[in-house]
C-alpha cells in the first residue's frame, strides 16, 4: 500500500511540475508578444507604408545557431513568428515588417 501512495504522490508532483512549466512558457510568450507589438508601435511600423526592416526595429530573425545558444530564451523571436503566422505582422517582398493597422492589439 505505501508503494502505491508514493507512486501517486510522485505522479501528481510530476504533473504539477509539467503544468507549471507550460504555464511559465505561456506567460513568457505573452510578454514577448506585448513587447514585440510595443516595438512596432514605438517605431511607427504600422501599415505597409511605414514598414521597417528587422535591423531598424532592433529585431532579428531566428537563426539555426540560436537553437544551440545556452542561457535565457528570448521569447521575442517566437512571439514575432507567432504574430507573422497569424497575419498580425506582415513581411513585405523586400523583407520589411509592419503591424496590421486594425489588429486587436
Amino acid at each position: 500500500m505505501p508503494n502505491i501512495m508514493l507512486s501517486i504522490v510522485m505522479a501528481v508532483l510530476l504533473f504539477v511540475t509539467m503544468l507549471g512549466c507550460v504555464m511559465l512558457s505561456a506567460l513568457f510568450l505573452k510578454r514577448g508578444i506585448t513587447s514585440v507589438i510595443q516595438i512596432f508601435r514605438k517605431h511607427n511600423a504600422v501599415g505597409e507604408i511605414n514598414a521597417k526592416s528587422f535591423k531598424e526595429l532592433g529585431l532579428r530573425p531566428r537563426t539555426f545557431a540560436d537553437y544551440f545558444n545556452p542561457g535565457l530564451r528570448d521569447y521575442k523571436r517566437e512571439a514575432l513568428q507567432l504574430l507573422m503566422a497569424n497575419n498580425i505582422v506582415i513581411k513585405t517582398a523586400d523583407d520589411r515588417l509592419y503591424l496590421i493597422e486594425d489588429s486587436p492589439f
